[in-house]
């Protein structure tokens, strides 16, 4: 009898758990499992696998996708590690070359990623024309001085969100010159306008090549080792999924994938469309605006490891503060955090048998939650323990208030492990929502998310009306959205911004289009 694959699996790796969640056809879910992140991140995606595929029989042929949303391309920047050499090209002279490329960047990781640089000859104004003739002579001379240093190329021109021709054709010398294996990113497909963030983007993604490829295979062979023959699918920062390939190619876009699943998941555990999400975990408290079912995305670039870029993250209020945070001090000047147990709350954390009091013990104490091991706080600070659950509420309210859009109360759907520490009334806030499942909202926002396109550009009009160009730029982010492994029949447009740019002797349209689309559907297998 056939056997539908009619199941996946999401997967979370956050900062103290990675947790993994299967859900049926109806993205209802079905089995879910919390581990401790490890160290190395995919032991834990590992442990995270074999918990949840334990509780559902015949899970292991049943499952026709696993979707992960992972923190490694982060944890890379921020540490300075596994990070490939990159050549950074940039397409500009003789209009922009005050500012070398990689200067705004810390000293440090510049000095780990650069290889070497050049401003060449070229580039477009802002109306399409050129500022000079692409100078190929110079782009063949640095293929041949950073060729033999193994490096990948980032490539970026004056406004090539307007016009890619000089990207493109950069792209082909480099390839003629160093072969077609080698490592290129051009700027037009990561960043909107704004050279210096654009081209730190491009250089970012680069330099990620090699740890997008080692994490693609850590899973893929973790995915195989259960016995999975699924297809894997990677979380990008819109709260989306993309292909492996796709994610191999464009690594810096599952930076901030985290939130986004969180955002996700609680939209779909609670059945909102509209609002404020909290996600507390073991170290930190993030707070997003929900639109239309989807995180509200920052208008500001995002700022990796200290550098800018300008490729969109969801838009959030953080603070560091979670279910980890390390209590210290005295009743009348107590101090939460910004120190963290993180992923060892489980060993050192009071209601676990540890020695250490954290706000989880705090959160006990105050009736908020009953977890851990029998644990009573008879003989301890219970005044020290109240100062810290008020101090908690302190922070929470500040940095609900200051991501909310108006005055008026809005709800808020609370998630995460550490979201035992919200209180039932905050103000601002006209009810908070608790949905089952609210512990593992970020696997499950993997798990039931769709795939997306985005094209964000410049469009002329010349003789073609405005309807026109719209439909030009659909089809531009639908093409995007196929390519990270959209079903191609079902593909619909959920977002467009249109700027008229009316000072310019050819009418323009600053235009930014996004489409999502469901995974095409599962499989039945003999």
């Amino acid at each position: 009898m056939p056997s539908s694959r009619d199941l996946r699996i999401g997967i979370d790796v956050g900062g103290t758990n990675t947790d993994a969640v299967i859900v049926d056809s109806r993205d209802r879910p079905v089995a879910k499992h919390k581990v401790p992140t490890t160290p190395d991140v995919t032991t834990g995606i590992q442990q995270a696998l074999v918990g949840v595929l334990g509780d559902v029989p015949d899970a292991r042929r049943r499952v026709s996708h696993v979707m992960v949303g992972t923190t490694h391309a982060t944890n890379a920047i921020l540490q300075g590690s596994e990070l490939d050499r990159v050549a950074v090209l940039r397409i500009a002279t003789p209009v922009r070359s005050a500012i070398p490329p990689l200067v705004t960047w810390p000293a440090s990781l510049r000095a780990r990623v650069e290889v070497g640089s050049l401003i060449v000859r070229g580039g477009h104004e802002f109306d399409r024309t050129e500022t000079a003739p692409l100078d190929e002579d110079a782009i063949r001379r640095f293929a041949f001085d950073v060729g033999g240093r193994g490096s990948a190329i980032a490539v970026t021109s004056m406004f090539s969100p307007v016009s890619d021709v000089h990207e493109l054709r950069a792209e082909e010398i480099l390839r003629e010159e160093l072969g077609h294996g080698v490592k290129v990113s051009l700027s037009h497909e990561l960043g909107s306008l704004g050279l210096i963030e654009r081209e730190s983007a491009t250089v970012l993604n680069a330099a990620l090549g090699t740890v997008a490829t080692s994490v693609a295979k850590a899973i893929h062979d973790a995915v195989g080792a259960q016995g999975l023959t699924a297809e894997t699918l990677f979380a990008q920062n819109d709260g989306t999924l993309m292909t492996v390939d796709y994610a191999e190619r464009f690594p810096v876009l599952t930076i901030g994938s985290g939130p986004a699943n969180s955002i996700r998941g609680a939209a779909y555990l609670s059945g909102r469309t509209e609002g404020l999400v909290i996600d507390i975990g073991g170290t930190s408290t993030d707070v997003g605006v929900l639109v239309n079912g989807f995180p509200r995305q920052s208008i500001s670039g995002a700022r990796v490891g200290g550098v800018a870029t300008n490729f969109r993250t969801p838009d959030l209020m953080s603070v560091a503060l979670g279910g980890g945070s390390i209590v210290a001090g005295s009743p009348a000047s107590v101090r939460v955090g910004p120190d963290s147990v993180g992923y060892r709350l489980e060993q050192e954390a009071l209601v676990f048998g540890g020695a250490t009091l954290t706000m989880t013990d705090a959160a006990v104490a105050a009736g908020r939650a009953a977890i851990g091991d029998g644990w009573s706080p008879n003989g301890l600070d219970h005044a020290l323990l109240s100062a810290a659950i008020a101090r908690s509420d302190e922070m929470l309210a500040d940095i609900v208030d200051r991501a909310k859009a108006s005055r008026a109360d809005v709800p808020l759907i609370a998630v995460g492990g550490g979201s035992i520490l919200i209180a039932d009334h905050i103000p601002g806030v006209s009810e908070v929502i608790r949905p089952e499942h609210f512990d593992v909202a970020n696997a499950i926002g993997a798990a039931v998310a769709s795939v997306s396109g985005e094209y964000e550009g410049v469009l002329y009009h010349g003789s073609r009306k405005r309807p026109e160009l719209l439909e030009q730029a659909t089809a531009r982010a639908t093409e995007r959205a196929i390519a990270a492994g959209a079903d191609p029949k079902r593909v619909e447009v959920v977002e467009i911004e249109e700027v008229p740019i009316g000072y310019l002797t050819d009418t323009a349209l600053r235009v930014r289009v996004k489409v999502v689309g469901p995974l095409p559907e599962g499989v039945d297998e003999c």
